[in-house]
């Protein structure tokens, strides 16, 4: 097998297109809700050995499925293989993935963002990417939303960046536009919205 690179093929190499595994990693979650929750179970068939998870607070009923361990955001940062933030934009964690949280990781580990892009504060972690700090990062979010397409972060070789579209199913987004429906004629009426987000 070989790869193509510039319009050219180059003979196939070992270790080409490697990375890192699931299998026996630890995997840190930033916020233990439905869809850190739905990460989680999702991650069990790959053998992960061990589930951190940090928060507002511990959440140890919703974590006891997974046998995930409450831990404060520096020794998640510290011990994972991989993390991925999945909290909400609040002023608690907006830029809550800074330098020192960068500079806590492991140079193997790989960060993955599909909250919300403030909550990575995107020059922090380009430095942490072009100096390997840091093995990779994967984002469905940044700030803003498209990326300027000269921005410094799509240079980079070990970070894939994705239009948001985490959500995109047909399912999602008609669900999503229910919730929103309902919230709208809901709150018209005066009555309490179904789906209120509060902070």
């Amino acid at each position: 097998m070989a790869k193509r690179t510039s319009g050219g093929w180059t003979s196939w190499k070992p270790l080409w297109m490697c990375g890192y595994g699931l299998t026996q990693s630890t995997v840190g979650i930033i916020g233990l809700g439905r869809i850190g929750q739905a990460i989680a179970r999702c991650l069990k068939p790959f053998g992960v050995q061990r589930l951190l998870y940090t928060g507002r607070q511990p959440r140890p009923q919703e974590a006891e499925e997974f046998q995930a361990e409450f831990v404060s955001t520096h020794q998640l940062a510290a011990e994972s293989d991989f993390i991925v933030v999945a909290c909400s934009l609040t002023p608690a964690t907006r830029g809550l993935c800074n330098k020192d949280f960068f500079q806590q990781m492991k140079k193997t580990a790989v960060f993955v963002n599909i909250s919300r892009g403030e909550v990575v504060d995107q020059d922090d972690l380009y430095q942490a990417l072009a100096s390997g700090q840091i093995a990779a990062a994967g984002l469905d979010v940044t700030t803003p939303e498209p990326l300027p397409t000269n921005h410094p972060l799509l240079t980079l070789k070990n970070c894939v960046i994705l239009p948001h579209i985490g959500s995109a199913t047909h399912r999602t987004r008609n669900t999503m536009s229910l919730l929103a429906a309902n919230n709208l004629l809901a709150g018209l009426r005066g009555e309490p919205m179904p789906s209120e987000l509060k902070l």
